[in-house]
C-alpha cells in the first residue's frame, strides 16, 4: 500500500456562530479541499466555560460543531491563512496524518 502525508484540520464552532455555512462554502467552492466532514455534538464547552448542550427543554440551536478536513500540507497551510476572518484564534487544531492512495 502506498501512503501520502496529509495535514488534517479540525475547526471548533457552535451553531449560533453562524460560521458553518460560510466555512463550508469556502472549503468547497474556493479552496476545493479533498474532503470535509461536519460533526454536531451532543454537548461541550470551550475556553469560555459555557456549557452547550441539547435537552428537550432547551431547543436553541447552539450546539458544538466540528468541521474536519484534510489535504496536502502546503495546501492546508495556504487555506489556514485565509480562514482568520471566519474562525477565531484558538479554534483550529491540525496534525499530520497518512492517507492511503
Amino acid at each position: 500500500m502506498i501512503w501520502e502525508t496529509v495535514t488534517f484540520v479540525r475547526v471548533y464552532l457552535t451553531e449560533a456562530d453562524r460560521k458553518l455555512e460560510p466555512l463550508l462554502k469556502r472549503l468547497h467552492d474556493t479552496e476545493k479541499v479533498r474532503g470535509v466532514t461536519v460533526f454536531r455534538a451532543v454537548s461541550g464547552f470551550g475556553g469560555s466555560g459555557i456549557m452547550h448542550t441539547s435537552s428537550l427543554v432547551d431547543l436553541s440551536l447552539d450546539l458544538p460543531v466540528t468541521v474536519e478536513f484534510f489535504d496536502r500540507p502546503e495546501k492546508v497551510d495556504a487555506i489556514l491563512e485565509h480562514l482568520s476572518d471566519l474562525v477565531d484564534a484558538g479554534h483550529i487544531v491540525r496534525w499530520q496524518a497518512e492517507m492511503n492512495q
